[in-house]
């Protein structure tokens, strides 16, 4: 985990100087490390390969100086698509009222996934409705989480209703 906050911490201020948010950086391999970022616009348009262009171009020579690597690495820019990440507790007062999926790492009444319509963040208290009734849970329990890929979301995307 300390090499993604390096790794975040040499890039982030630049990438929000050039208007994106930083959405999650995480690393695979252990012979040549694969760098994932995602990102996203700040203005919330849609990413286009430009973007993801710029942002590896400027996270390439960020990470070139900063050098958090003790071998080979590999850099792959992306943006968050349509089954988003939830990683920060703002995500989730963002996308109130969309469906998720989530996963805790301590269980409720003997359930760690669930599924349901985001109703927030208060403090560090998430809601959902999951199955119709409110379910709440501490921001620190989530072990990952992300925005549900639904048809009309593709269909509202090219003006279908």
């Amino acid at each position: 985990m300390e090499l993604v906050e390096t790794i975040t911490n040499a890039i982030e201020p630049a990438l929000t100087d050039m208007g994106y948010e930083l959405v999650r950086v995480s690393i695979n391999g252990t012979e040549m490390q694969t760098v994932q970022i995602m990102a996203e616009r700040l203005d919330r348009a849609n990413m286009t390969l430009d973007d993801c262009e710029k942002i590896s171009h400027t996270a390439s020579a960020l990470l070139d100086v900063a050098d958090p690597f003790k071998g080979r690495w590999v850099l792959e820019v992306s943006s968050p698509g349509v089954d988003r990440p939830l990683v920060k507790p703002n995500d989730y007062e963002r996308f109130k009222g969309e469906e998720a999926k989530v996963e805790l790492n301590t269980d409720i009444d003997g359930r760690k996934r669930f599924k349901g319509i985001l109703k927030g963040i208060q403090g560090t208290k998430i809601t959902m409705d999951f199955e119709g009734q409110d379910i709440s849970f501490d921001f620190a329990d989530v072990a990952k989480a992300k925005l549900t890929f639904k048809d009309e979301t593709l269909d509202n995307k090219k003006g279908k209703k």
